[in-house]
Protein backbone atom coordinates (compact mmCIF):
# COMPACT_ATOMS: atom_id res chain seq x y z
CA UNK A 1 0.00 0.00 0.00
CA UNK A 2 3.02 2.49 0.91
CA UNK A 3 4.44 1.64 -2.26
CA UNK A 4 0.87 2.18 -4.25
CA UNK A 5 0.65 5.79 -2.15
CA UNK A 6 4.50 6.96 -3.47
CA UNK A 7 3.61 6.14 -7.04
CA UNK A 8 0.00 8.16 -6.98
CA UNK A 9 1.81 10.87 -5.35
CA UNK A 10 4.75 11.05 -7.72
CA UNK A 11 2.17 10.55 -10.72
CA UNK A 12 -0.01 13.86 -8.99
CA UNK A 13 3.59 15.20 -8.61
CA UNK A 14 4.50 15.00 -12.17
CA UNK A 15 0.94 16.05 -13.28
CA UNK A 16 1.18 19.27 -11.23
CA UNK A 17 4.88 20.04 -12.73
CA UNK A 18 3.23 19.68 -16.29
CA UNK A 19 0.63 22.37 -15.53
CA UNK A 20 3.10 24.58 -13.88
CA UNK A 21 5.25 25.28 -17.04
CA UNK A 22 6.31 28.32 -18.03
CA UNK A 23 6.25 27.42 -21.64
CA UNK A 24 3.49 25.09 -22.32
CA UNK A 25 0.73 24.70 -20.44
CA UNK A 26 -1.72 21.79 -20.26
CA UNK A 27 -5.32 23.03 -20.92
CA UNK A 28 -7.32 19.63 -21.78
CA UNK A 29 -6.88 15.92 -21.64
CA UNK A 30 -8.43 13.30 -24.26
CA UNK A 31 -8.80 9.86 -22.96
CA UNK A 32 -8.34 7.66 -25.83
CA UNK A 33 -10.00 4.36 -24.58
CA UNK A 34 -9.11 0.96 -25.85
CA UNK A 35 -6.33 2.39 -28.19
CA UNK A 36 -3.56 0.58 -27.91
CA UNK A 37 -0.03 0.08 -28.71
CA UNK A 38 2.37 2.85 -29.60
CA UNK A 39 1.49 6.15 -31.82
CA UNK A 40 3.12 7.45 -34.91
CA UNK A 41 2.84 11.13 -36.85
CA UNK A 42 -0.28 13.50 -36.62
CA UNK A 43 -2.25 15.90 -39.34
CA UNK A 44 -4.00 18.67 -38.05
CA UNK A 45 -7.44 20.26 -39.61
CA UNK A 46 -7.08 23.86 -38.04
CA UNK A 47 -10.22 25.40 -39.47
CA UNK A 48 -12.37 22.54 -37.82
CA UNK A 49 -10.26 21.82 -35.03
CA UNK A 50 -9.12 18.11 -35.49
CA UNK A 51 -6.27 16.19 -35.25
CA UNK A 52 -5.62 13.16 -36.93
CA UNK A 53 -3.22 10.35 -35.24
CA UNK A 54 -1.90 7.60 -36.72
CA UNK A 55 -2.34 4.80 -33.65
CA UNK A 56 0.35 2.13 -35.04
CA UNK A 57 0.07 -0.02 -32.71
CA UNK A 58 -3.93 -0.52 -32.92
CA UNK A 59 -4.28 -0.28 -36.38
CA UNK A 60 -6.22 2.97 -36.79
CA UNK A 61 -6.84 6.49 -37.57
CA UNK A 62 -7.87 8.59 -34.48
CA UNK A 63 -10.03 11.38 -35.09
CA UNK A 64 -10.65 13.90 -32.43
CA UNK A 65 -12.25 17.05 -31.79
CA UNK A 66 -10.00 19.26 -30.14
CA UNK A 67 -12.63 22.26 -29.49
CA UNK A 68 -14.93 19.50 -27.90
CA UNK A 69 -12.36 17.41 -26.01
CA UNK A 70 -13.21 14.30 -27.14
CA UNK A 71 -12.69 11.29 -30.07
CA UNK A 72 -15.05 11.90 -33.23
CA UNK A 73 -14.04 8.75 -35.47
CA UNK A 74 -11.69 5.74 -35.28
CA UNK A 75 -10.44 4.65 -38.80
CA UNK A 76 -10.01 0.99 -38.52
CA UNK A 77 -8.64 -2.08 -40.68
CA UNK A 78 -5.24 -0.27 -41.55
CA UNK A 79 -2.09 -1.63 -41.57
CA UNK A 80 0.40 0.13 -39.15
CA UNK A 81 -0.35 3.63 -40.11
CA UNK A 82 2.81 6.03 -39.42
CA UNK A 83 2.26 8.86 -42.45
CA UNK A 84 -0.46 11.29 -42.22
CA UNK A 85 -1.33 14.59 -44.02
CA UNK A 86 -4.56 16.32 -44.13
CA UNK A 87 -5.64 18.76 -47.55
CA UNK A 88 -7.90 21.82 -46.48
CA UNK A 89 -8.51 22.51 -50.06
CA UNK A 90 -10.00 19.38 -51.28
CA UNK A 91 -10.70 18.45 -46.88
CA UNK A 92 -8.97 14.81 -47.51
CA UNK A 93 -6.78 12.77 -45.53
CA UNK A 94 -4.46 10.64 -46.46
CA UNK A 95 -2.64 8.07 -45.09
CA UNK A 96 0.35 6.02 -45.42
CA UNK A 97 0.19 2.24 -44.22
CA UNK A 98 3.78 0.50 -43.34
CA UNK A 99 2.36 -2.37 -42.54
CA UNK A 100 0.76 -3.33 -46.35
CA UNK A 101 2.74 -0.36 -48.39
CA UNK A 102 -0.72 1.31 -48.88
CA UNK A 103 -1.33 5.23 -49.39
CA UNK A 104 -5.28 5.96 -48.23
CA UNK A 105 -7.14 8.46 -49.22
CA UNK A 106 -10.05 9.48 -47.35
CA UNK A 107 -13.07 12.03 -47.71
CA UNK A 108 -12.36 14.61 -44.59
CA UNK A 109 -16.44 14.52 -44.30
CA UNK A 110 -17.80 10.78 -44.92
CA UNK A 111 -13.94 9.41 -43.93
CA UNK A 112 -14.80 6.96 -46.94
CA UNK A 113 -11.83 5.35 -48.38
CA UNK A 114 -11.26 7.63 -52.20
CA UNK A 115 -8.45 5.75 -53.31
CA UNK A 116 -5.74 3.11 -52.34
CA UNK A 117 -2.19 3.08 -53.84
CA UNK A 118 0.11 0.18 -53.23
CA UNK A 119 3.62 -0.94 -53.30
CA UNK A 120 4.88 1.48 -51.08
CA UNK A 121 6.86 -1.07 -48.75
CA UNK A 122 6.91 0.53 -45.02
CA UNK A 123 5.43 3.96 -45.79
CA UNK A 124 6.65 6.12 -43.67
CA UNK A 125 5.97 9.99 -43.29
CA UNK A 126 4.63 12.65 -45.39
CA UNK A 127 4.76 16.32 -46.66
CA UNK A 128 3.16 18.24 -49.25
CA UNK A 129 4.33 20.62 -51.64
CA UNK A 130 1.51 23.45 -52.21
CA UNK A 131 3.50 25.35 -54.81
CA UNK A 132 3.52 21.64 -56.97
CA UNK A 133 0.77 20.24 -55.56
CA UNK A 134 3.03 16.49 -55.05
CA UNK A 135 3.16 14.86 -51.87
CA UNK A 136 6.01 13.16 -50.93
CA UNK A 137 5.81 9.92 -49.00
CA UNK A 138 8.75 7.89 -47.31
CA UNK A 139 9.07 4.37 -47.88
CA UNK A 140 11.11 1.29 -48.79
CA UNK A 141 15.14 0.82 -48.40
CA UNK A 142 15.50 3.93 -49.55
CA UNK A 143 13.06 6.63 -51.78
CA UNK A 144 10.79 9.17 -51.52
CA UNK A 145 7.66 8.77 -53.68
CA UNK A 146 5.91 11.39 -55.38
CA UNK A 147 2.27 11.41 -55.95
CA UNK A 148 0.24 14.31 -57.85
CA UNK A 149 -2.31 15.19 -55.14
CA UNK A 150 -4.70 15.87 -58.38
CA UNK A 151 -4.39 12.93 -59.87
CA UNK A 152 -3.30 10.64 -57.33
CA UNK A 153 -1.13 8.69 -59.04
CA UNK A 154 2.37 7.79 -58.16
CA UNK A 155 4.56 9.86 -60.88
CA UNK A 156 8.62 8.83 -59.66
CA UNK A 157 10.71 7.74 -56.76
CA UNK A 158 13.53 9.90 -55.21
CA UNK A 159 16.20 7.52 -54.36
CA UNK A 160 17.93 7.21 -51.34
CA UNK A 161 20.65 5.53 -49.17
CA UNK A 162 18.33 3.74 -46.96
CA UNK A 163 14.91 4.45 -45.64
CA UNK A 164 14.26 7.86 -44.95
CA UNK A 165 13.03 9.34 -41.54
CA UNK A 166 11.61 12.92 -41.10
CA UNK A 167 12.27 14.86 -43.99
CA UNK A 168 11.32 19.12 -44.45
CA UNK A 169 10.15 20.84 -47.30
CA UNK A 170 11.44 24.70 -47.66
CA UNK A 171 8.40 27.02 -48.84
CA UNK A 172 10.60 29.60 -50.61
CA UNK A 173 13.36 27.02 -52.11
CA UNK A 174 14.02 24.12 -53.96
CA UNK A 175 15.04 21.57 -51.04
CA UNK A 176 14.13 19.28 -49.34
CA UNK A 177 16.17 17.78 -45.97
CA UNK A 178 15.88 14.00 -45.15
CA UNK A 179 16.76 11.93 -42.21
CA UNK A 180 18.53 8.59 -43.71
CA UNK A 181 19.80 7.52 -40.40
CA UNK A 182 20.71 3.31 -41.50
CA UNK A 183 23.09 5.69 -44.00
CA UNK A 184 24.13 8.31 -41.13
CA UNK A 185 23.32 11.24 -43.00
CA UNK A 186 21.06 13.81 -44.03
CA UNK A 187 19.91 13.74 -47.40
CA UNK A 188 19.36 17.24 -49.48
CA UNK A 189 17.15 16.66 -52.52
CA UNK A 190 16.14 19.10 -55.53
CA UNK A 191 12.87 19.11 -55.94
CA UNK A 192 13.03 20.34 -59.68
CA UNK A 193 15.86 17.91 -60.63
CA UNK A 194 14.22 15.04 -58.25
CA UNK A 195 17.34 13.94 -57.19
CA UNK A 196 19.72 14.26 -54.21
CA UNK A 197 22.23 16.87 -54.88
CA UNK A 198 24.15 16.49 -51.37
CA UNK A 199 24.76 14.38 -47.94
CA UNK A 200 25.58 16.07 -44.79
CA UNK A 201 27.44 12.91 -42.64
CA UNK A 202 26.15 12.20 -39.32
CA UNK A 203 29.55 11.62 -37.74
CA UNK A 204 29.69 12.12 -33.75
CA UNK A 205 25.61 12.25 -33.47
CA UNK A 206 23.48 9.23 -35.25
CA UNK A 207 19.64 7.46 -35.23
CA UNK A 208 18.63 11.11 -36.55
CA UNK A 209 15.24 10.52 -36.94
CA UNK A 210 13.13 13.75 -36.15
CA UNK A 211 13.47 16.95 -38.03
CA UNK A 212 12.11 20.86 -37.93
CA UNK A 213 13.18 24.02 -39.86
CA UNK A 214 13.90 27.29 -39.55
CA UNK A 215 14.33 28.72 -43.20
CA UNK A 216 14.21 32.40 -42.35
CA UNK A 217 17.78 31.64 -40.13
CA UNK A 218 18.52 29.20 -42.34
CA UNK A 219 18.72 26.49 -39.63
CA UNK A 220 18.06 22.78 -39.83
CA UNK A 221 17.09 20.38 -36.35
CA UNK A 222 18.07 17.50 -36.21
CA UNK A 223 17.18 15.51 -33.19
CA UNK A 224 19.22 12.09 -32.63
CA UNK A 225 19.25 8.99 -30.29
CA UNK A 226 22.80 8.29 -30.39
CA UNK A 227 23.75 9.94 -28.17
CA UNK A 228 21.14 11.62 -27.27
CA UNK A 229 21.10 15.57 -28.95
CA UNK A 230 19.65 18.20 -30.82
CA UNK A 231 21.88 19.12 -33.60
CA UNK A 232 21.95 22.27 -35.57
CA UNK A 233 22.68 22.57 -39.05
CA UNK A 234 23.85 25.82 -41.44
CA UNK A 235 21.54 24.84 -44.38
CA UNK A 236 23.52 27.53 -46.14
CA UNK A 237 26.83 25.25 -45.68
CA UNK A 238 25.81 21.96 -44.62
CA UNK A 239 27.53 22.38 -41.11
CA UNK A 240 26.73 21.84 -37.74
CA UNK A 241 26.58 25.19 -35.62
CA UNK A 242 25.21 23.51 -32.18
CA UNK A 243 24.24 21.14 -30.39
CA UNK A 244 22.84 19.96 -26.77
CA UNK A 245 21.67 16.90 -24.65
CA UNK A 246 18.41 16.43 -25.25
CA UNK A 247 15.91 13.40 -23.46
CA UNK A 248 16.52 10.05 -24.13
CA UNK A 249 14.51 8.10 -27.02
CA UNK A 250 13.33 11.31 -29.36
CA UNK A 251 10.44 10.90 -31.95
CA UNK A 252 9.71 14.49 -32.83
CA UNK A 253 10.85 17.91 -32.98
CA UNK A 254 9.21 21.44 -34.03
CA UNK A 255 9.89 24.74 -34.48
CA UNK A 256 7.57 27.56 -32.75
CA UNK A 257 9.06 30.81 -34.88
CA UNK A 258 6.55 33.19 -32.65
CA UNK A 259 8.99 32.36 -29.73
CA UNK A 260 11.73 30.99 -31.01
CA UNK A 261 11.45 27.95 -29.02
CA UNK A 262 11.50 23.97 -30.31
CA UNK A 263 9.32 21.38 -29.06
CA UNK A 264 11.16 17.79 -28.07
CA UNK A 265 8.81 14.91 -27.59
CA UNK A 266 11.24 11.92 -26.01
CA UNK A 267 10.16 8.49 -25.34
CA UNK A 268 11.91 8.76 -21.77
CA UNK A 269 8.94 10.51 -20.51
CA UNK A 270 9.58 14.58 -20.85
CA UNK A 271 8.93 17.54 -23.51
CA UNK A 272 12.28 19.37 -23.76
CA UNK A 273 11.45 22.71 -24.59
CA UNK A 274 14.84 24.69 -26.32
CA UNK A 275 15.19 28.48 -26.49
CA UNK A 276 16.83 29.91 -29.36
CA UNK A 277 18.67 32.73 -28.13
CA UNK A 278 20.23 33.41 -31.87
CA UNK A 279 20.85 31.38 -34.82
CA UNK A 280 23.89 29.81 -33.04
CA UNK A 281 22.70 29.44 -29.52
CA UNK A 282 20.33 27.39 -27.84
CA UNK A 283 19.72 26.25 -24.20
CA UNK A 284 17.00 24.52 -22.44
CA UNK A 285 14.09 26.58 -20.77
CA UNK A 286 11.95 23.13 -19.16
CA UNK A 287 12.31 19.45 -19.32
CA UNK A 288 8.21 18.92 -18.38
CA UNK A 289 7.67 15.66 -17.08
CA UNK A 290 5.51 13.25 -19.42
CA UNK A 291 4.98 9.11 -19.31
CA UNK A 292 7.26 7.03 -20.63
CA UNK A 293 6.84 6.06 -24.33
CA UNK A 294 5.29 9.69 -24.89
CA UNK A 295 7.79 10.42 -27.78
CA UNK A 296 5.27 11.34 -30.74
CA UNK A 297 3.32 15.03 -30.62
CA UNK A 298 2.81 17.75 -33.11
CA UNK A 299 2.55 21.34 -32.73
CA UNK A 300 -0.17 24.23 -34.60
CA UNK A 301 1.55 27.28 -34.99
CA UNK A 302 -2.38 28.15 -36.17
CA UNK A 303 -3.98 27.18 -33.14
CA UNK A 304 -0.79 27.69 -31.31
CA UNK A 305 -1.14 24.37 -29.24
CA UNK A 306 1.11 21.57 -28.86
CA UNK A 307 0.22 17.90 -28.92
CA UNK A 308 1.29 15.17 -26.98
CA UNK A 309 0.30 11.09 -27.81
CA UNK A 310 0.50 9.47 -24.56
CA UNK A 311 0.41 5.50 -24.76
CA UNK A 312 -1.41 2.59 -23.33
CA UNK A 313 0.59 1.79 -19.94
CA UNK A 314 -1.15 -1.34 -17.08
CA UNK A 315 -3.48 0.29 -15.42
CA UNK A 316 -3.03 3.95 -17.49
CA UNK A 317 -5.37 4.32 -20.64
CA UNK A 318 -3.85 6.06 -23.68
CA UNK A 319 -4.65 9.99 -23.80
CA UNK A 320 -3.72 12.90 -25.63
CA UNK A 321 -2.55 16.07 -23.89
CA UNK A 322 -2.92 19.07 -25.03
CA UNK A 323 -1.07 22.49 -24.04
CA UNK A 324 -1.19 26.18 -24.91
CA UNK A 325 2.12 27.66 -25.77
CA UNK A 326 2.81 30.36 -23.60
CA UNK A 327 4.46 34.22 -24.13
Amino acid sequence: MRLLALLLACSVALCAQAQESNTLKLIKTIPLPGVKGRFDHFAVDAKNHRLFIAALGNDTLEVLDLAAGKSLKSLANLHKPQGVLYQDDSNQISVANGGDGTFRLFDGISYALVKNIGSLDDADNMRFDAKTALIYVGYGDGALAVIDSVTMKQTIDIKLAAHPESFQLEKNGNRIFVNVPDAKQIAVIDREKQKVTATWPMKEFQANFPMALDEASHRLFVGCRKPARLVVFDTSTGKPVADLAISGDTDDVFYDPARKRLYISCGDGFVDVIGQHDPNHYQLRERIPTRAGARTSFFSAELNEFYLAVPQRPGQSAELRIFFAQD
